[in-house]
């Protein structure tokens, strides 16, 4: 979990050093295509059938179009905004999938420890907003970026919850990601048809190993571990570890990107990560 964590953390990094030489969106849509392709191999290699009738296809494009939706603010977001504020904006997302599982799935309660998290969470993400904020005097103003990372932590909570409350809960684990990068590479590629962002430069080696490290070690590898590990321990105790994931994001982007981050945003970073430890801890 520790490594899926350090994995998932320097995402941000790696998409940050792409956007300069691919665009945005077709940087998320050239990742999905490429997972895609390994998910439907991985499947073949199997055994399992890649496409069948199971009663999932509405569900499945709903949750590929949620998907697709989290990706183009993340990726967007991030041509605005710091790997390291993204990733404490993004990874909300606990938060607001306890909400949702407490309103739309029966015996998912928030206890008082849970509610004190998404408050401590909610308060850390409006400070570090105000933050962002607070940097428009000088024409560095992030507000834009992060409020993509905050809209994008919302579409991560309803993918969860859609997953959860509908037939894909009975879904083998491939299955469902399949549909989520499948309908994602369709609609981001789509999107960046649209916007007329297909023109790339020279792609230099870092650029070409940051695309095939976010589509063959974040969105197939770590994901199919995830899954795999999740057959074996209780999630609940999985997801405690999900604070680490912004504290590698914050800690690469400064490392490695050379953000800058000051004394306000390292508060409110520490009251988010608080608030995500509790909503994710259990008896």
């Amino acid at each position: 979990m520790i490594v899926l964590c350090a994995i998932w953390g320097l995402q941000q990094v790696a998409i940050k050093v792409a956007v300069p030489t691919v665009p945005a969106v077709l940087q998320a849509g050239v990742r999905s295509t490429i997972a895609t392709v390994l998910v439907m191999l991985w499947m073949a290699s199997r055994g399992q059938p890649v496409w069948k009738r199971d009663g999932t296809q509405g569900a499945g494009l709903l949750a590929g179009l949620l998907f697709a939706g989290e990706f183009a603010c993340v990726f967007i977001g991030l041509t605005h905004t710091s790997a390291s504020r993204m990733a404490v904006f993004l990874y909300t997302a606990p938060c607001f999938t306890a909400l949702g599982l407490h309103w739309f799935v029966p015996g998912e309660r928030l206890r008082k420890s849970q509610w004190v998290g998404i408050a401590l969470a909610f308060g850390g993400m409006l400070l570090a907003f105000a933050d962002g904020l607070s940097a428009s005097h000088t024409g560095r103003s992030t507000w834009l970026g992060d409020s993509l990372g905050i809209l994008a932590g919302i579409f991560w909570a309803a993918t969860t919850v859609l997953v959860r409350a509908t037939s894909l809960a009975d879904a083998s684990p491939s299955r469902t990601l399949l549909y989520q990068l499948a309908v994602s590479s369709i609609a981001l590629l789509a999107l960046a048809g649209v916007d007329g962002h297909w023109r790339i430069q020279a792609l230099p080696p870092l650029v070409v190993a940051s695309i095939l490290y976010q589509a063959a070690v974040v969105a197939f590898i770590s994901y199919l571990a995830w899954f795999w590990l999740l057959t074996r321990y209780m999630a609940s105790r999985l997801s405690v570890f999900s604070f680490l994931t912004p504290l590698f994001g914050v800690s690469f982007g400064v490392l490695l990107l050379g953000d800058q981050i000051g004394p306000r945003f390292l508060g409110a970073s520490a009251m988010v990560l608080t608030g995500i430890a509790l909503v994710n801890l259990r008896r």
